[in-house]
């Protein structure tokens, strides 16, 4: 007969293994020598059964324990949480004779995990009328899921009142990383400071805190501070200190980081990894990004994600696509990030790729979320397939502002104007959502495409009244096309001469070309003299006064504008083209010629340049 011990040993193995069979063999065995009835082991043989994912197994041994005991109960609730039989755990719960702190727990986290935070509200409600205690772990939970600075308030002001020691940081910390993340974060501050025991989670959440909070400096003189005080920085820690020199495009600093991280063995983390892979990207070193993912060595989503990401922020979309080809043939199961990001690479000589990754999203069923659904609209915005992104926006449930944004921004630049204004004045009426600088950048844009005089002026006139938004020079940049557009270019200049700052080179393009098209000299000359103050290396005002007293039959001043541009060196912008061939694509620029066929080309074009008397010489002398 077997003893307990062995029982025990056999039930142990099962758990770590989650394996069915192992499940029923212990289940077998706890049935053979008559312990089956007894309620410790009923309960283990349940988590067993729970843990294999056996449910069916697991209610029918429930229904047979004789004696159920709370912890009978509780197991069997957390059980249909985990395995997501989310109306029988309620039903069970409902059911219960008797419910501890554990039991409240449980459906407070069970809510948690289905993304249920105004079910979980309720029940710590619930809670608290049947005046049941909560624990640190009660409000630890409720915590991540606070989405109102109201409700956070509420909670914190619960943990006081509770007595809550000071000294232990898993709540407050919790507190702590809330606030942070509404946004509120001086309260996030307080917080640390009352704490009497800090740990690494707690200078953690500090250094984000200040880097969320847009003092990225601080947060990394918080981060020498932790070293000075004796903590043990952790991956996380790294992480957040390299994505901040990241954010911040200071190299010097980010090789700092990584240099401690090798120091401290950090860099075999795949997430310190994958931001300095980042870090070297944002800071114009692709290179060095591509050279760690190889001595790296490792094919796991995480990094690949980060160098698909490099790739297509730098414009490499065909590099981004070849990588993701091979992550794939290495077995590395595509997310949605990694979906998101290679979309985003895509260019107009790539739909066909396009369209089979849209496949392949579908397929694995991440077309219907938010970031993989705004880079498809992107790409097909991109290509010009307006109704095929409008197809994405339809399906598209969860609409977050970026989404906004992308479709704002993408019927302007197609001139659907009109589209995008009416998408513009449907998220004026969301009440989840304002409008930033982005969303009116858009809108501008397509006042500007659609020469809509005054709705473009209307809008820019209440940027800052209706939206809280200061101007930037995009959005002059917007408004000054557009009055050029429709030819009020004195109206223009007077914007671009008033601005708070200094006006842009495209503000001061647009009020150049406008003069070219009238013939203005004198406001050309004026222009042209403004943007070669704040970019001497710009070739277009030359380029521009040239046109214009040639026009003008002024040919001394073209002949000596022209001697300028010479004497300074400047490079002419030149045109380029792309063409796709199968899975390649080239890049052509103007006065290159690019041969793919060797001797065979050169022979054909010799025999095409001959002229009329190299034929008849040839034929005279045969």
């Amino acid at each position: 007969m077997p003893s307990s011990f062995y029982l025990s040993r056999l039930v142990d193995r099962s758990l770590l293994s989650k394996c069915p069979t192992l499940a029923r063999i212990a289940h077998t065995q706890l049935v053979k020598v008559g312990l089956i009835d007894n309620t410790f082991w009923g309960n283990r043989c349940l988590q067993l059964y729970f843990k294999s994912g056996s449910v069916i197994d697991a209610l029918q041994l429930f229904e047979a324990i004789p004696v159920k005991n709370t912890i009978s109960w509780n197991v069997c609730l957390k059980g249909l949480f985990n395995n997501e039989y989310l109306n029988h755990a309620l039903y069970l719960f409902e059911e219960m004779p008797e419910r501890d702190v554990v039991s409240w727990n449980t459906m407070i986290s069970g809510f948690a995990s289905f993304g249920s935070p105004r079910n979980a509200m309720r029940t710590f409600l619930d809670m608290q009328r049947y005046v049941i205690r909560p624990t640190e772990f009660t409000f630890s939970t409720l915590a991540t899921m606070v989405t109102c600075v109201r409700h956070g308030e509420q909670i914190h002001g619960n943990v006081i009142c509770s007595g809550v020691s000071l000294s232990n940081p898993v709540v407050w910390n919790s507190l702590m990383d809330m606030y942070r993340r509404l946004g509120v974060f001086d309260y996030a501050l307080s917080v640390f400071l009352t704490m009497d025991d800090r740990d690494v989670i707690s200078l953690n959440s500090l250094i984000l805190c200040c880097s969320d909070s847009g003092n990225k400096e601080m947060a990394l003189d918080q981060f020498r501070v932790m070293r000075e005080m004796g903590y043990q920085p952790d991956e996380y820690t790294f992480s957040t200190v390299v994505s901040i020199c990241s954010g911040l495009r200071d190299l010097c600093k980010g090789k700092q980081a990584i240099g401690l991280c090798i120091k401290m063995g950090f860099l075999s983390n795949t997430v310190v990894s994958g931001a300095a892979i980042d870090m070297f990207s944002k800071c114009n070193r692709l290179e060095d990004s591509v050279k760690l993912f190889r001595q790296l060595e490792k094919w796991d989503s995480v990094l690949c994600n980060s160098l698909v990401a490099s790739y297509s922020w730098h414009g490499f979309g065909e590099e981004a696509l070849k990588l993701f080809i091979l992550a794939m043939r290495q077995r590395v199961q595509p997310d949605k990030f990694t979906i998101s990001s290679v979309l985003s690479s895509m260019n107009v000589v790539m739909l066909d790729h396009g369209a089979q990754v849209h496949s392949l999203a579908v397929k694995l069923g991440f077309d219907l979320d938010t970031p993989v659904a705004t880079s498809l609209m992107e790409m097909y915005f991109k290509t010009g397939l307006v109704e095929s992104a409008m197809q994405v926006s339809a399906t598209t449930d969860e609409k977050d502002l970026f989404f906004w944004n992308t479709l704002i921004l993408g019927l302007a630049r197609n001139n659907r104007a009109d589209e995008s204004l009416a998408v513009f004045r449907q998220l004026l009426m969301h009440r989840g959502l304002k409008p930033d600088k982005v969303t009116l950048t858009g809108v501008l844009l397509a006042c500007c495409y659609g020469n809509f005089i005054d709705e473009g002026i209307q809008i820019f006139s209440s940027i800052e009244k209706a939206h809280g938004i200061d101007p930037e020079n995009e959005h002059y940049a917007c408004i000054v096309e557009l009055l050029c557009r429709v030819g009020m270019i004195t109206e223009a200049n007077d914007i671009a001469e008033k601005m708070p700052f200094e006006p842009s080179s495209h503000i001061w393009e647009s009020i150049l070309y406008a003069s070219l098209e009238l013939g203005d000299t004198r406001l050309a000359e004026r222009v042209a003299e403004r943007m070669l103050e704040s970019e001497p290396k710009s070739s277009l005002p030359y380029l521009v006064l040239i046109k214009l007293y040639e026009m003008t039959w002024r040919w001394e001043n073209s002949v000596r504008i022209r001697y300028a541009l010479d004497k300074q060196k400047l490079k002419c912008a030149q045109g380029s083209s792309k063409l796709g061939i199968k899975c390649s694509v080239y890049f052509f620029e103007a006065n290159q010629l690019q041969i793919h066929g060797g001797h065979d080309t050169w022979a054909t074009l010799e025999l095409l340049s001959w002229d009329s008397d190299d034929q008849k010489s040839a034929e005279h002398f045969v």
